[in-house]
């Protein structure tokens, strides 16, 4: 939990800088790739996710451990050749298990927040899963087991193996020559991320591009069809806990409403997007039929609704680098109260950004939490013995956001909408 927050603390800015320059390059390029409200609740996925893992709100039903105490065949010591064979071992693992994320469906839910960005940029690789509460795939690192990798070198390769993923998430690196055969590239990926039908399901491997190839789901993006992004059944909110469960949530309608019983058990194990016959017709839902006319969700907002949506990102991910730098000292269960006051801030400006009313109700349920923590702890976790005034000023910021708030949700959106530039 600590490590890997102090891990974090260091990575988050690197990642923010990288987007920055991405945008600043679109612009400069005259092809912005990264439209604001996308970014932010991009960016906002990101540090639910990263609260998420650093809390540990996850369970492994099978350790790597307790596999490899059963089938090693060598005792390898932490040399190179055991993070050689770890990271090879590990990026196997990845295919497979983003493989079947693919194939099966409800375990899309996890990783359809990964694709419903309908933009392809850096800050869309932030768009990771909270939904996924349980590792099921611990299975696959049995190669690694077998060889007797430590397990010290599998937690240490695991972070840096999903870290290496963020660069290839950018439209403005074509083709890079004979890397393509060996790696993973933005060309690769951008065929992975593409809904086009030449593409869907396509180029799974992570780092190293043979897994494709060797198991037959490999394809070239090809100069005549343009990938088209996001999901068939496209998000339409920015809100990403809404994201992370929607799936799930039409898996659960779906079975309640199946007149059988072998669909009712059946449906979460079927191909992904399966539904039981007759149900498009019976109970719709939205779904892409031409990639090549479709308009993208929230391509008008308010300025003054996007400037807003900035700042409280931004001052979210400030309490974020205080909650990952400071957990030792904040101590459990305390980090937990912070972690819920992350997820109700997230979850609240970004009902915000979908310009829902109800937005204000969350903003009311922030502002009397983050009082009621105040209250409880007599500070905000321990701030205030490095700034003694850190209280006062945390709750002027939650008065004057739930104020402004109300100002939103009070003033005609629609009159406020203009062309997002």
């Amino acid at each position: 939990m600590e490590e890997y927050g102090k891990i974090l603390v260091f990575v988050m800015p690197i990642f923010l800088i990288l987007i920055l320059i991405e945008k600043l390059y679109g612009h400069y390029k005259g092809e912005d790739t990264a439209p604001n409200m996308d970014s932010i609740s991009s960016i906002s996925s990101g540090m639910v996710n990263s609260v998420k893992d650093v809390l540990g709100l996850s369970i492994t039903l099978i350790s790597y451990d307790w596999i490899a105490s059963k089938i090693a065949v060598f005792n390898l010591e932490a040399t190179i050749p055991a993070y050689i064979i770890g990271f090879i071992a590990i990026d196997f693992y990845g295919y497979w298990s983003h493989r079947l994320s693919h194939q099966i469906n409800f375990l899309w839910n996890k990783h359809a927040i990964h694709h419903s960005s309908e933009e392809f940029n850096l800050a869309c690789a932030l768009r990771q899963p909270v939904s996924s509460f349980v590792n099921l795939f611990t299975f696959l690192l049995i190669p690694a087991a077998f060889l007797g990798v430590p397990s010290k070198v599998i937690a240490i390769i695991l972070p840096i193996h999903l870290f290496l993923q963020f660069w290839y998430h950018t439209k403005h690196i074509k083709k890079i020559g004979f890397l393509e055969n060996i790696l993973v590239t933005p060309s690769h990926h951008r065929v992975h991320h593409a809904i086009n039908p030449e593409y869907m399901d396509k180029n799974h491997s992570q780092i190293f591009i043979f897994w494709d190839k060797l198991f037959g789901t490999f394809q070239e993006e090809l100069a005549s069809v343009p990938p088209v992004f996001g999901i068939t059944r496209p998000a339409q909110t920015w809100n990403p806990i809404r994201i992370n469960f929607q799936h799930l949530w039409l898996l659960i309608s779906d079975a309640w409403h199946a007149e059988n019983w072998k669909d009712k058990c059946t449906i979460w194990f079927k191909p992904t997007g399966w539904r039981p016959e007759n149900f498009e017709k019976k109970y719709p839902v939205n779904k892409i039929t031409n990639v090549y006319d479709f308009e993208k969700y929230g391509k008008q907002y308010s300025k003054k609704l996007m400037y807003w949506s900035m700042i409280q990102a931004a001052i979210t991910l400030l309490f974020i680098s205080y909650l990952y730098s400071s957990i030792a000292t904040i101590g459990i269960p305390n980090v937990f109260l912070f972690g819920a006051f992350i997820f109700i801030s997230v979850y609240s400006y970004t009902e915000l950004m979908d310009t829902r009313k109800f937005s204000l109700f969350w903003e009311g349920i922030r502002f009397v939490f983050g009082i009621s923590i105040i209250v409880y702890l007599g500070d905000w976790f321990g701030m205030s013995a490095i700034a003694p005034f850190i209280s006062y000023c945390i709750v002027g910021y939650l008065m004057i956001s739930l104020l402004i708030n109300f100002y939103f949700v009070n003033i005609n959106f629609e009159k406020e909408k203009i062309v997002s530039t």
